[in-house]
């Protein structure tokens, strides 16, 4: 099993997972980029938005990203959720993945 992702998921990685689910588990990012990072990720292998299939879980998604930023304090002032789709759109790892954001300011555009 490749995907760093994955074995995050099957527990070959250990990680802190602050949410979890049947369908998604969330972790704190090792590079943060603001004050909140956390990472929202598929528990099955789906590569991106777009791969066929995803329209199973996208609802869900939202909703434990909603439950995230309640719990981590985001709600009232705000947060974004990044998802990157492809090498240029700076896609890194090919596994389904959100980017939970807040705790401060996010300029606009992002880059």
């Amino acid at each position: 099993m490749a995907c760093i992702f994955c074995r995050i998921v099957s527990g070959e990685i250990p990680t802190n997972i602050i949410y979890e689910d049947e369908f998604v588990c969330a972790f704190r990012d090792i590079s943060p980029v603001a004050p909140v990072h956390v990472v929202l990720i598929s528990k099955d292998h789906l590569e991106r938005i777009d791969t066929p299939g995803v329209e199973k879980i996208a609802g869900h998604v939202i909703l434990a990203i909603s439950k995230l930023a309640a719990t981590l304090g985001l709600s009232e002032d705000g947060f974004r959720v990044v998802n990157n789709a492809g090498k240029y759109g700076g896609q890194m790892v090919n596994h389904l993945h959100f980017h939970l954001l807040g705790g401060r300011h996010l300029e606009w555009p992002p880059g």
